[in-house]
């Protein structure tokens, strides 16, 4: 496995299969993540177990060669994020991507109304999945549709968020950490966070700190892969 203790990356056969552990920069999407390695190390087989959105950043595990047939069991792993919703505002995207669409007074929210708001949100929980993410229409992406405007029914998936800790209130924003399953969305959550609070919220900031045993602090950055991937082998 290809982490931050990782010294020397040249000479790796990375056909015969590696696990990165990558931590995505902001503004940047998970194919970008995999087009430079792709392109560092000169490989086809490649892929990624878990999308991170452009305004999110932490951790991406990415496979390589016969490592890629191990990308749906790290997929299932439970995930772990930190991040902040911003009350009193909402957005299309559910997040900083697109412009604030509405804004509504949030001045007489408490901290025991986000409390109970929060509780409400952990265990099984049922989430839509939002029109700015990839899932596919009739073989397109719902963001496709959401950038003209179209909307797309789309059904309540079930989710399992096993732990959502407030460790800050400083109105308008909420600082948090939550542990969930594959396929939960933390802007839908951000979203329906502020909607059941009456003010409206946004996801304002979003980093995964760890996929199952995986921790972003072992993660390399793609400047730091690329650099070390073209040191000489020693002697």
């Amino acid at each position: 496995m290809i982490t931050k203790d990782s010294r020397n990356l040249a000479g790796i056969d990375y056909c015969q299969g590696e696990v990165i552990l990558i931590d995505k920069e902001i503004n940047k999407t998970s194919f970008n993540a995999i087009y430079k390695i792709r392109k560092t190390i000169n490989i086809q087989k490649i892929g990624h177990a878990g999308t991170l959105d452009p305004k999110a950043t932490g951790l991406l595990i990415i496979c390589t060669g016969k490592k890629t047939k191990d990308i749906e069991k790290f997929q299932s792993l439970e995930k772990t994020y930190t991040g902040t919703i911003t009350l009193g505002k909402v957005t299309p995207s559910m997040d900083s991507e697109t412009e604030v669409l509405e804004e509504k007074d949030y001045s007489g929210i408490t901290p025991a109304q986000i409390d109970e708001v929060r509780k409400s949100f952990t265990g099984h929980i049922l989430q839509i999945p939002p029109m700015f993410s990839a899932i596919k229409f009739k073989g397109k992406s719902l963001y496709k549709y959401a950038r003209k405007g179209v909307d797309i029914a789309r059904q309540a998936r079930e989710v399992l968020v096993s732990d959502f800790i407030i460790h800050k209130i400083d109105l308008p924003e909420i600082h948090f950490e939550i542990k969930c399953s594959k396929g939960t969305y933390i802007r839908v959550i951000a979203h329906d966070f502020g909607s059941k609070l009456g003010c409206g919220g946004y996801l304002s900031s979003l980093r995964r700190t760890s996929i199952g045993e995986y921790p972003v602090s072992c993660a390399l950055s793609i400047e730091e892969f690329i650099e070390r991937y073209s040191v000489p082998e020693e002697a």
